[in-house]
């Protein structure tokens, strides 16, 4: 063998030894995690390169915090609204389904540009504290909606209110609003669920024997697309917060485009990893149960639209409606479709973890970035 072909083995066996070494200081279930999701850790080292490079020239900022934010909150709030519309219709093609959902999310904002001159969230970030387009962007801000991607990731079902409202809040108010009416949403939510699954719970299961009959699909359809344009109408500001407040023609078509492809992307994926949360829960895939439970969390939704138009986290009130309905199930029905009463609380326990999680997330991402936010957190909280 020739001293150059010595050389290039010994220079393998060393970069291979190299390599082991680096591996053995890892532990092996985290390795296992960063060998499964190498391509998801590369795009997300390249998208905070992007962000960093970008983040100080504004007219592009907006646009790449725009882009990162469309997709990052869709795909993780996709549980809320659209998760037992997929779980329910996993037979039918997966382009049928997003044409559907994509109409609708095409009329919802197309309605509120028209009548709100421009505005695509229906006035929610008109409350005090957001009312304000950005004019320049903090790194974290434009990095804000990869952090969610991460979460996503985790199968964790997070504020996307939170996470990405509270680094644009310009006042600390703002985000005590968002606060109180996010809780509340959630109580609200988890009330009345309790109450209509404890008087309902064992009419529903004497009525949903055997194979749905064939109305409830379309009756379905109607309500998940009814909850789905209420979400919108909460929700757009997450993804809006980046832009003006008024986009133009041209801006307004790269908005509808954008996330229009986008729920194309999800709805190919089939909710990806995050539809698991829908899917762990009592009988949902049953096309019954999944319209039952859309039609209360479109009212409730509906009722805090009215409200005020200060923005709250939908990922809170539909935690709520869940943990509610396990809850009553368990006390009705624990032999049948509803958990022992010990596992409901173990999987409204993780929910709501997972929920504070990004709760706590989004505060230190606010708080780096505005330190005011700071002393009225502690006011809002002790005061």
């Amino acid at each position: 063998m020739s001293n150059k072909k010595k050389k290039k083995k010994s220079k393998k066996s060393n970069g291979q030894v190299m390599i082991s070494y680096l591996e053995s200081l890892i532990p092996t279930g985290l390795m296992d995690l960063i060998k499964s999701e190498r391509r998801f850790l590369i795009l997300l080292g390249i998208f905070f390169f992007i962000a960093g490079a970008t983040y100080e020239t504004p007219h592009i900022a907006m646009w790449v915090g725009f882009f990162f934010a469309a997709y990052s909150a869709i795909a993780n709030d996709s549980i809320q609204t659209i998760g037992t519309f997929l779980a329910s219709n996993a037979d039918k093609k997966w382009w049928v389904l997003w044409l559907f959902i994509g109409g609708i999310f095409i009329v919802t904002v197309s309605y509120s540009w028209f009548t709100y001159d421009g505005d695509v969230t229906y006035q929610r970030l008109t409350s005090k504290g957001f009312d304000q387009a950005p004019q320049s962007f903090f790194f974290l801000q434009v990095a804000a909606p990869l952090f969610l991607l991460i979460i996503t990731r985790l199968k964790m079902p997070v504020s996307t209110t939170f996470l990405l409202l509270s680094a644009f809040a310009t006042e600390p108010e703002g985000i005590t609003q968002v606060l109180q009416k996010s809780l509340s949403g959630y109580f609200v939510a988890f009330a009345v669920a309790i109450i209509i699954w404890l008087i309902l719970n064992r009419q529903l299961l004497k009525w949903f024997k055997g194979e749905p009959h064939p109305v409830w699909r379309p009756v379905q359809w109607v309500i998940s697309g009814a909850l789905w344009a209420v979400w919108l109408m909460q929700d757009a500001a997450n993804i809006a917060v980046y832009l003006p407040r008024s986009l133009s023609v041209n801006a307004f078509f790269v908005f509808v485009g954008f996330i229009f492809l986008g729920l194309g992307v999800l709805f190919y994926l089939r909710g990806d990893k995050i539809q698991e949360i829908v899917t762990e829960k009592s009988d949902v895939t049953d096309v019954r149960s999944a319209t039952v439970i859309d039609g209360v969390y479109a009212i409730v939704l509906w009722y805090f639209k009215g409200v005020s138009t200060v923005p709250m986290s939908t990922t809170w009130v539909f935690i709520g409606l869940l943990a509610g309905r396990e809850i009553a199930m368990s006390l009705t029905d624990s032999k049948g479709k509803g958990r022992p009463i010990w596992l409901s609380m173990k999987l409204i326990f993780k929910d709501a973890s997972y929920a504070m999680i990004g709760l706590i997330i989004s505060i230190i991402l606010a708080i780096a970035i505005n330190p005011m936010i700071w002393d009225e957190l502690v006011n809002f909280i002790f005061g």
